[in-house]
């Protein structure tokens, strides 16, 4: 389902986007594994067994999934990570490919296990519940050879990180900040080596659990406000909401009046929801002005654009699981940036996506 929804909303926009730019090299650093799906009518309980109405087995992680979305878009994604030689690894990679992603940096462990998931997808609640088995062994540092990480990242307009296996990830992310290059970095969960990624990050796409649990701010836009104060080189900061859609706040610079008073960043959201028309079933967009002094009380105010962006809303017979959807929606904003498409037209085009 993902795969043409992907290729659908591709020809929808089509015709609006902005032609990518000769350079289409996108580096992206994370995980890759293959999942299990099995459909089931209801989540089973404790020592109950249920029926399977379906069990697919195919590539995924956050990476590799955000990096395929990308390449079916019209980007050159190359994908760094680890696997090991045995006949998951065989198949996660050959997936890649033909999709594809250049594996040409994937480091292949010799005697190693690679990572899987099973995703247990409830037709009545329409959840998907993931359990993964880490590949052995993690990869580290020294895997990355520096003259070959220099090369791939030469010809890089964008580089991503998934967030996971942040100590070679953070050798990566030097290398693309001493080059110059911009940098994505996806926020899912706290974890250790996190906060270095993020000193160097250009741009943040969050979970919906992420900002107040990084914060311990009292609402998601505040955590935001309270992450773009913390990280002066962020550009913008989205998180992602599900079928609630997203909301993000892009950093700019002060309007004309650099003494306008602040407005309080929830009063914000709230008028801005107010506006929504719950009619609509394609995604859509509601801003505020293009400046204004965003206020959070008890962390501080800064210069910035708010926007709230809608899901596409897809009935719920049609729902067979969202299992990658928040990866397509950061592949989708990889193309965006590629593009050079401002945040009015990216939003509503990674939302469609994602769907």
């Amino acid at each position: 389902m993902a795969e043409a929804v992907i290729s659908e909303a591709h020809g929808l926009f089509s015709s609006d986007l902005p032609p990518l730019p000769e350079n289409r090299i996108v580096v992206g650093f994370g995980m890759v594994s293959v999942d299990y799906v099995a459909i089931v009518d209801a989540f089973p309980k404790p020592d109950e067994k249920v029926r399977g109405r379906s069990l697919q087995v195919f590539g995924g992680g956050n990476a590799a999934n955000a990096l395929t979305c990308a390449s079916r878009l019209g980007l050159t994604p190359k994908l760094i990570t680890k696997v090991g030689d045995d006949s998951l690894g065989q198949i996660a990679l050959a997936e890649l490919e033909a999709d594809g992603v250049d594996t040409s940096l994937v480091k292949i462990s010799d005697g190693g296990t690679s990572t899987s998931t099973y995703v247990i997808v409830d037709k009545q609640m329409k959840t998907r519940t993931c359990i993964y088995t880490l590949g052995v062994p993690a990869m580290v540092p020294d895997d990355l050879p520096k003259t070959k990480l220099v090369s791939a990242l030469n010809e890089a307009k964008l580089a991503y990180f998934d967030g996971r296996s942040t100590k070679p990830a953070l050798v990566v992310a030097q290398e693309a900040a001493r080059m110059s290059i911009p940098i994505l970095v996806e926020a899912e969960r706290k974890k250790a080596g996190l906060a270095s990624l993020l000193d160097l990050a250009t741009y943040i796409i969050c979970s919906e659990k992420f900002p107040q649990a990084w914060t311990s701010a009292s609402s998601i836009p505040k955590a935001l406000v309270s992450i773009l104060l913390k990280y002066p080189n962020v550009k913008f900061v989205i998180a992602t909401l599900g079928e609630k859609g997203c909301v993000m706040i892009d950093r700019r610079t002060p309007g004309e009046d650099p003494h306008l008073d602040a407005i309080d960043v929830d009063s914000l959201t709230e008028s801005l929801k107010l506006r929504i028309d719950e009619n609509v079933t394609t995604p859509t967009l509601v801003t505020s002005e293009s400046s204004v002094r965003l206020r959070a009380d008890g962390i501080g105010t800064l210069y910035g654009k708010l926007l709230l962006g809608t899901a596409e809303k897809i009935p719920p017979s049609e729902i067979l699981d969202t299992t990658g959807a928040g990866d397509a929606f950061i592949g989708a904003v990889l193309y965006a940036l590629c593009a050079g498409m401002p945040p009015e037209k990216m939003l509503p085009f990674s939302c469609q996506v994602d769907n």
